[in-house]
């Protein structure tokens, strides 16, 4: 997918009022006169990166719509350098009686794409028979050695919630008490 940036270098579209277009883009970027005065410095200032093409398109259409000509770039693209490690050293192969060298398996190329691959050796990897299982067996898992001793059941219909506090109580009557003057 192409990514993209959007700069503006404080050029104006043809007719647009430099005051009219300040106003319109504080408004747009919800941005204080100092700001807006640094993007008509003259230098070409990014005002959005790595945006795909509907959204560098949208940030077009609206600083167009402000008055502001902007340029939209492809941002360019980083390719990672990897190095391969090399090749295994194989070890010589100690022969037994019932060691059977597995052959390579030939696969006719079902397009120009796969035909790239036919050279391609790899003596590692097999198919499994049909129904083998594919996964690895694991250790079983040990279940922990917890004493449930002291924990018992209620009874069949019990109230489980929460023990009543203090604090749920009824606060006492206090109708019949008067404040002496």
């Amino acid at each position: 997918m192409s990514l993209y940036e959007i700069a503006f270098s404080g050029q104006l579209l043809p007719g647009a009022r430099l005051e009219q277009v300040e106003a319109n883009l504080s408004k747009l970027f919800q941005a204080d006169a100092q700001r807006i005065a640094q993007l008509f410095s003259g230098r070409r200032i990014v005002i959005k990166q790595n945006l795909d093409f509907a959204a560098v398109e949208k940030y077009r259409q609206a600083m167009e719509r402000a008055g502001a000509q902007v340029e939209v770039r492809p941002m360019p693209v980083d390719v990672e350098e990897i190095e391969l490690a090399p090749p295994p050293v194989e070890a010589a192969p100690v022969p037994s009686e019932s060691a059977v060298a597995p052959q390579p398996l030939k696969v006719a190329p079902r397009d120009e794409y796969m035909a790239a691959f036919v050279d391609v050796e790899a003596p590692d990897f097999g198919i499994a028979p049909v129904g083998a299982d594919l996964q690895d067996t694991r250790a079983p898992i040990q279940t922990p050695a917890l004493d449930l001793s002291q924990f018992s059941l209620a009874p069949l219909g019990s109230d489980m919630s929460e023990r009543r506090r203090a604090t749920d109580l009824p606060a006492p009557d206090t109708s019949h008490l008067k404040l002496a003057d």
